[in-house]
């Protein structure tokens, strides 16, 4: 038997996996929400001088990778493996914004799970001394994403209440075996949830249960109660999805309401800003923890923390050919002490 696991689904690192750096860069509207100080940079327009919204999201992933690289004073010679992912199609704004750094390369695509995702491949590398230092790093653009996804800008589609806008934005980590933390101690990792919704401008609601599975399942297999984290986060369930998946946890008998959040509630304004449900994208969960989470945890407000980051596994095709739309939430604990 596999000597690591707890449980079912989840995996206890039981060596250091330490969170060596972090950074993030925003468009302008995440950079007029609640969270803008926690940024490493805003962008001034959708485009940032690119020809090309599919081309401004891969240097704002290009542009992030190098920050986190340089706030960890190592050079691209240091690091073992880049772990990253998109929405696009092929995880296109990933490959040509990484095409030049010349480090091995694993592409992930988990939607908006992503930043999970690769946090939880980067962490079984790490801990199995597959690597010293290796990143993971997410991006999403919502111009890019409304293109592929829904209807192109010009057209001024209508979007309904449920609807949640996509962050412009990348986030990504350094894990290494080396640092005095935040250090990774669980990866839970989900399994499909297909619950039959259809709806591509509801996703919120698609997902939730998803987090819902994924974070009973964290809890069971751990043995752990939700008073062992200061924040329960998920990734993007918007205001809609993350009602719903607080009622389908409390129908599970797990109250997790006093310390819950969601990232996409989190990174508008939802009364101010015109983002209906919240925010979305891989972006999303990637720009919230690499700057509020773990700016938060560098300052001690909080200790531990676990990050749920969930994925509408959907594609223009299978929206268009009338499939329903299967779901992924990913796992991580995350603790600013080894004990």
């Amino acid at each position: 038997m596999a000597s690591k696991r707890n449980g079912k689904q989840t995996v206890k690192i039981q060596t250091p996996v330490s969170i060596a750096s972090s950074a993030c860069i925003v468009g302008p509207k995440e950079g007029q929400g609640p969270l803008r100080l926690y940024f490493d940079e805003i962008i001034e327009d959708e485009f940032w001088g690119e020809e090309s919204w599919e081309k401004a999201e891969s240097k704002l992933l290009r542009e992030t990778f190098a920050k986190i690289i340089n706030k960890a004073s190592k050079t691209v010679n240091d690091i073992q493996y880049v772990i990253a992912g998109d929405l696009l199609n092929q995880c296109i704004a990933t490959s040509f914004g990484l095409r030049e750094s010349g480090i091995p390369f694993l592409g992930l695509y988990g939607a908006c799970s992503t930043m999970a995702e690769s946090m939880s491949v980067g962490a079984m590398l790490v801990e199995g001394g597959f690597a010293d230092n290796l990143i993971c790093v997410t991006s999403s653009h919502f111009c890019s994403a409304e293109k592929q996804f829904r209807f192109p800008l010009e057209l001024g589609g209508q979007r309904p209440p449920t609807a949640q806008w996509t962050v412009t934005g990348s986030g990504g980590v350094m894990l290494s075996n080396q640092g005095t933390g935040p250090y990774i101690k669980h990866v839970t990792t989900g399994k499909i949830v297909d619950m039959g919704i259809k709806d591509a401008n509801n996703m919120g609601a698609a997902m939730a249960p998803a987090a819902a599975d994924t974070i009973l399942t964290h809890f069971k297999d751990t043995g752990l109660k939700p008073e062992a984290y200061d924040l329960i986060i998920t990734g993007d369930l918007g205001k809609l999805g993350k009602t719903i998946c607080d009622e389908l946890l409390r129908n599970q008998d797990l109250d997790i309401s006093s310390r819950y959040n969601d990232c996409g509630a989190m990174i508008f304004d939802l009364e101010r800003q015109d983002v209906h449900s919240g925010g979305s994208g891989c972006g999303c969960a990637a720009s919230v923890l690499s700057g509020f989470v773990l700016n938060e945890m560098k300052k001690g407000t909080l200790n531990n923390v676990l990050l749920v980051a969930t994925g509408a596994l959907l594609s223009p095709t299978s929206t268009q050919q009338g499939e329903s739309i299967p779901c992924i939430a990913h796992a991580v604990s995350i603790s600013r002490n080894l004990s």
